[in-house]
């Protein structure tokens, strides 16, 4: 269990307790296939979704090369990640922005509670960023007195109702336009139940004008940071960020080091693919290049800025020649809205911050494969995820690459991932060493098949886990091979 700060109509108040489940993947699976509601709420998102994303890219070939450059982007600025992470650090404080390391959670939480200790902030307003809740960061300044306040509506939409986000694009996507009419009327005082959509935004802006003009601090996400000019890149479609990042007189913003580019040129592409990918817009409403703090003579933006480079275990990544393509993402979320899986349990059933396909290759690097041993084989390895991601990222064969690591024996070298051996089970490894002599061994392949079709009257009718969903395949009367001798007339 962890706590989030209680919203009231005017911001948030108290800590309150929300209830994060701990059950194994298969149980919360499970129970999201169950619920009628969740579904059909994710079915509608996802063809949606979808729909939209096709029709910004109905010209193949544009696709293919606009992704294809995409991708020889993100791989050449992984290639030089240390040098322009340095140089990223060098031309921000140039342009007068402070800038902080942290390699976990922990120390990012504190970076950040620091800043807002020197300015005795107790209210903070944040835009919508997947790296603070990937830090946690509501919960860790709840429990320091300080209210913050998500700007975000599908941010401030699962706030209110206690719940993390569902998606990284729409957080609040599993909720049903009566369940957010019910929530606005619990929690808001003086609000009648509504389902009218425009009504819904209406109050929530009503609500979340004021705290922008109260809020001592701003906090925010990056998309993409370049190390040439130094400028920070937030992509929204609310305005929200900008109010994050210009009204209050601090801004800290927080990023994944993973999200540095080499040059300004190389954004236009990957703003183009980020914002058709995930919400199926050829641009989004809002742009915002940061260059640093307010200079004089500017009427507004922040007196002050920080940006926070987090690494919480993608360097491990970065070391691995193969997983390093994990970095390459850009975090629009279309993996996820082509998962089969994905669609039919949709993002709280996977229990971490990321969910879906992304999250299944990204989360064992964060966590450890000790803390998230059914990610990597909660896939049909179907293959709609690496089709549609716009860097081209092999999710299939990352998921492949991790649950071998999962299974070999956590002292085998070499040691690429922390948790390795997560899945190791000694009579699976046996089996197939069993299975690998077997199919080796002309003689006892022959004699196996030809005892099995023989018995094949015989054998079991349920193979628990396997026949719990499948059919269980009953051996032929005859095997290949005695088909095939009958067929040429052959008798040995």
């Amino acid at each position: 269990m962890r706590t989030a700060a209680q919203p009231t109509a005017t911001g948030l108040e108290a800590a309150q307790p929300v209830v994060v489940t701990q059950s194994p993947f298969k149980e919360r699976a499970q129970a999201a296939l169950c619920d009628r509601s969740l579904r059909q709420s994710f079915r509608g998102a996802m063809d949606f979704l979808t729909a939209k994303r096709a029709g910004v890219f109905d010209d193949p070939a544009e696709w293919q090369a606009l992704s294809q450059l995409g991708e020889h982007i993100r791989q050449r600025a992984l290639s030089k990640l240390p040098d322009l992470l340095e140089q990223l650090e060098h031309r921000c404080q140039q342009n007068g922005i402070h800038v902080h390391w942290a390699e976990s959670t922990e120390q990012a939480n504190q970076v950040v509670h620091g800043i807002l200790a020197q300015h005795q902030a107790t209210q903070v307003v944040k835009g919508k960023s997947m790296v603070s809740e990937e830090m946690a960061l509501n919960h860790y300044l709840a429990e320091r007195g300080v209210a913050c306040l998500e700007s975000d509506m599908g941010e401030y939409i699962v706030q209110l109702a206690g719940e993390t986000p569902s998606h990284i694009i729409m957080p609040a996507i599993h909720k049903s336009k009566a369940q957010i009419a019910a929530l606005f009327a619990e929690h808001l005082p003086g609000v009648p139940y509504t389902e009218d959509v425009d009504a819904l935004i209406q109050i929530g802006r009503q609500v979340l004008r004021q705290k922008f003009l109260d809020a001592e601090v701003g906090i925010s996400g990056v998309n993409f940071a370049v190390a040439e000019t130094g400028t920070l890149c937030l992509v929204e479609n609310e305005g929200n960020g900008r109010m994050c990042t210009t009204v209050p007189k601090v801004h800290i913003a927080v990023m994944g080091i993973e999200k540095v580019v080499e040059k300004l040129i190389d954004v236009a592409p990957l703003y183009s693919l980020l914002t058709r990918s995930a919400t199926g817009q050829i641009v989004s409403t809002y742009l915002n290049l940061i260059n640093g703090p307010r200079r004089p003579g500017e009427l507004d933006g922040p007196q002050e800025v920080h940006l926070v480079l987090l690494d919480n275990g993608r360097s491990q990544a970065f070391a691995d020649t193969q997983l390093r393509a994990t970095l390459q993402c850009i975090r629009c979320g279309a993996c996820m809205n082509h998962c089969p899986v994905y669609a039919r349990i949709g993002g709280h059933a996977y229990g971490t911050v990321y969910p879906g396909p992304i999250g299944q290759i990204i989360s064992p690097h964060l966590l450890g494969l000790q803390a998230t041993p059914a990610l990597p084989g909660a896939s049909s390895l179907c293959g709609a995820c690496g089709d549609v991601c716009p860097v081209k990222i092999p999710i299939p064969a990352l998921l492949t690459r991790l649950r071998t690591e999962a299974a070999r024996p956590a002292n085998e070298q070499p040691h690429a991932m922390r948790g390795q051996g997560a899945n190791a089970n000694l009579r699976e490894r046996q089996l197939w060493r069993w299975w690998r002599w077997l199919n080796t061994s002309p003689i006892a392949y022959r004699l196996l098949t030809w005892l099995l079709s023989r018995a094949r009257h015989h054998l079991p009718k349920q193979l628990k886990p396997w026949t719990q969903v499948r059919t269980l395949p009953r051996p032929a009367p005859k095997t290949l091979h005695e088909l095939m001798r009958q067929r040429t007339g052959r008798t040995s």
